[in-house]
């Protein structure tokens, strides 16, 4: 088939490649999202996609919305037989899901109907999923609701963020999308409809999503840690400013000393803050404006006076 890649960031190249070696298709452009400001300097920087796809020299399509006519008169003289999609980013209009003769084909983080919406692998972790996957599916106007080609299955390990679960998924989710190419080209493969029961939603993580509530359980706090990883970043308030918790955290079953918040030194090497069930030991943090650190230095550095706490503003205390 003639295809039409559409993709954007980082975890959409697996899948791309994918096409790209396939001996049955034929990759003849490729749609993405506008440059966009990145690094210190904020210099527009063509996304992950569109890098590939120029190494590969394949054409780059970057409509600011994929409704501008002068992108819907190209795709139409591509003439794709299907487009496939992943994590590209943009509202795809009816005018343009019927230029392919097969429509577009979305590879999705889940196992659908199971957390349709922008964040579908961070939801799964938050909410304690113990399998996940990733499916194909033909879009249609509602949000993730399209008929399935097929699906693959994936553990979300204990230790698991949400970037190391994304980035196996991209990988398996890669051969998925490439098998059910083949499977629309030959006929084998047709797309089933989604049960109506089941749907969960998976609406995008903000930073107030991410800020960890310490009188919560600490699983609960492990799961904010891990599927908030690597963005938007758990934090928490540690003396008027935001410090992000990036590493897991240990669960420490044994021990439930501190009161929800209050951080402490345990010896040399451990930093031990309280929840509402027992307490956790921090991994890594990052101060404002600073880089990523062992806990421990970053306490040994901000000289932690007795029954301090995250979460309260400069110099604030509970009695």
């Amino acid at each position: 088939m003639r295809l039409v890649f559409a993709g954007t960031p980082e975890v959409a190249v697996p899948a791309l490649d994918a096409l790209i070696d396939s001996d049955r298709h034929e990759v003849v452009a490729v749609v993405t999202r506008p440059d966009a400001p990145a690094g210190r300097g904020r210099k527009l920087v063509a996304s992950p996609v569109a890098q590939r796809a120029e190494e590969a020299g394949i054409e780059v399509l970057k409509p600011a919305k994929p409704s501008d006519p002068d992108f819907v008169a190209r795709l139409t003289e591509l003439a794709p037989d299907c487009c496939p999609v992943v994590a590209y980013g943009a509202l795809l209009r009816p005018g343009t899901l019927e230029i392919p003769k097969h429509g577009w084909v979305n590879l999705h983080f889940s196992l659908l109907p199971a957390w349709r919406g922008a964040a579908p692998v961070q939801h799964a972790v938050l909410a304690g999923d113990e399998v996940t996957g990733a499916s194909t599916f033909l879009i249609e106007q509602g949000l993730d609701s399209g008929p399935v080609y097929g699906v693959i299955t994936e553990e979300i390990r204990p230790s698991d963020t949400s970037g190391e679960l994304l980035t196996r998924l991209s990988v398996s989710g890669a051969r998925l999308l490439a098998a059910t190419m083949d499977g629309i080209e030959d006929g084998s493969l047709h797309a089933v409809p989604q049960p109506a029961e089941g749907v969960t939603l998976a609406p995008k993580i903000t930073v107030e999503d991410a800020r960890i509530e310490w009188n919560h359980p600490a699983l609960r706090i492990d799961r904010v840690v891990r599927g908030c990883a690597p963005a938007p970043g758990a934090w928490t308030e540690f003396r008027g400013e935001r410090l992000k918790v990036t590493g897991p955290v240990k669960l420490l079953p044994e021990s439930a000393e501190l009161a929800p918040g209050e951080v402490a030194m345990v010896g040399k090497n451990s930093v031990r803050v309280g929840t509402g069930s027992h307490d956790v030991e921090l991994g890594e943090v990052r101060p404002q404006g600073k880089k990523e650190m062992r806990a421990a230095d970053w306490a040994r550095g901000a000289r932690l006076e007795p029954g301090e706490r995250f979460g309260l503003p400069a110099g604030g205390s509970e009695g």
